[in-house]
């Protein structure tokens, strides 16, 4: 009876380790492929239990998951020859699982150094037709979507990989060029701030002496226009007295006599000395001789 009972356990423990070794199961998240004597004999296992031969076939399974390369920072040359540091990553899937293990040996560690390796040389051809400019700001979207595109191609045809998507995190000039950058920018910026002052400057003395011109022409131009006018009103003046001194030549004499008359002797303190016999008091003796 105990020899029978060490057989059943022995059978049954054989039993298991090829059960163990005849059945796989392939997760919604995986994908698989099946080797026979390491030939693929089926490059899409399909989700769920499957039976193998032992010693014969050879199951190996890849996450089917979006998985993420992070890659270090690269150097990449601008069209104006600048050097920048980029630093991206990249998002990835496994699409064909043959193309994929023959091109890798199913090892996902080699899979991302050579697409680090096509990423590279897209984003080297892609940032050596653009300024740096455009690289940082202008097109980085464009660049970026092209890019994607572009490599995808070569992932797929090559080693089976779908590349989903491809983003800069950060674009940074090389510490000991960014001095010298920085230097250049702080002085052309120094250059175009002495220009403008220089211009305003001209511009301001040109203006002033515009001014000064036009303040002399309108002086000259008030002055004569008032000494026209000044010149009318004397004449005009000259033509009132003229008419009313010839109506009574007498009384307009007469009436500037008085004036000077007054004029001259308004203030008790005024002293006159003159001949008494002056035109300048014929009226006063024709008073007395009358």
């Amino acid at each position: 009876m105990q020899g029978r009972g060490f057989v059943m356990i022995f059978v049954a423990m054989i039993v298991a380790i090829l059960a163990s070794n005849s059945l796989f199961i392939v997760k919604e998240t995986e994908r698989a492929v099946l080797l026979k004597f390491g030939e693929v004999v089926d490059p899409d296992v399909t989700k769920g239990l499957h039976v193998k031969f032992p010693l014969v076939h050879e199951v190996r399974k890849f996450d089917a998951r979006i998985q993420t390369m992070d890659s270090p920072p690269e150097r990449y040359l601008t069209k104006e020859k600048k050097p920048l540091d980029v630093d991206f990553y990249a998002k990835w899937r496994i699409k064909d699982t043959s193309k994929f293990y023959t091109a890798t040996n199913g090892e996902e560690d080699r899979a991302q150094i050579l697409l680090q390796q096509r990423i590279n040389t897209g984003l080297r051809n892609q940032f050596g037709e653009r300024t740096v400019h455009e690289v940082v700001s202008g097109e980085r979207d464009e660049l970026m979507t092209e890019l994607t595109f572009n490599v995808d191609i070569i992932t797929e045809a090559e080693f089976g990989i779908e590349l989903v998507d491809i983003r800069v995190k950060r674009i940074d000039l090389p510490n000991k060029v960014s001095s010298s950058v920085f230097d250049r920018m702080r002085s052309e910026r120094e250059r175009e701030a002495r220009e403008h002052r220089s211009t305003g400057k001209e511009l301001g003395e040109k203006i002033r002496a515009a001014a000064d011109r036009e303040q002399v022409v309108i002086r000259a131009n008030a002055y004569r226009e008032a000494e026209l006018i000044k010149g009318d009103g004397d004449a005009m003046a000259s033509g009132i007295y003229a008419a009313a001194f010839s109506k009574d030549a007498e009384f307009y004499s007469f009436t500037r006599s008085l004036n000077a008359y007054r004029d001259a002797f308004k203030n008790k303190g005024d002293m006159l000395v003159v001949d008494s016999e002056s035109e300048f008091f014929q009226y006063l003796h024709q008073a007395e001789a009358k």
